[in-house]
């Protein structure tokens, strides 16, 4: 397979898997951990009446989907990229960060959520997911 095209397989690849991982931790979350009484988070505006409900507790679910997400796609990114690794699995990362920023601004969060999350869940995983994918080979 021509490596241009085994790359972008890596990348996009990347981020579905990055997607699975953390769209399944959003919908794990609720049923884990009890949201309060009268949250409905099933649609943007009952999220956004919800934020102010929402205890510490609530967003471990989310900060982790953000966080594996872009560890699982990175680290797919970095295993199957045919070349330059690390530049893959950044690219996932950085796809990740942008939905990141994104979140960030169309809801209410915690700016200490927001700080976390934007420090701890992209760019160092998508480090570390692409070190990681560097060290297993798929010929």
């Amino acid at each position: 397979m021509h490596p241009v095209i085994r790359n972008i397989i890596a990348v996009i690849g990347g981020i579905i898997i990055g997607g699975i991982i953390n769209m399944s931790l959003i919908y794990l979350g609720p049923v884990i951990i009890s949201l309060p009484e009268g949250a409905d988070v099933t649609t943007k505006e009952g999220l956004e009446m919800a934020m102010p409900l929402l205890q510490p507790q609530h967003y471990i679910f989310p900060f982790l989907a953000h966080a594996l997400g872009t560890l699982s796609g990175s680290i797919f990114a970095g295993m199957v990229a045919a070349t330059n690794r690390d530049r893959n699995a950044w690219i996932v990362g950085l796809f990740f960060l942008m939905g990141g920023v994104a979140n960030v601004t169309m809801l209410p969060s915690p700016t200490w959520f927001n700080v976390l999350d934007l420090g701890l869940a992209y760019i160092p995983m998508a480090y570390f997911g692409g070190k990681i994918g560097q060290h297993i080979n798929i010929k």
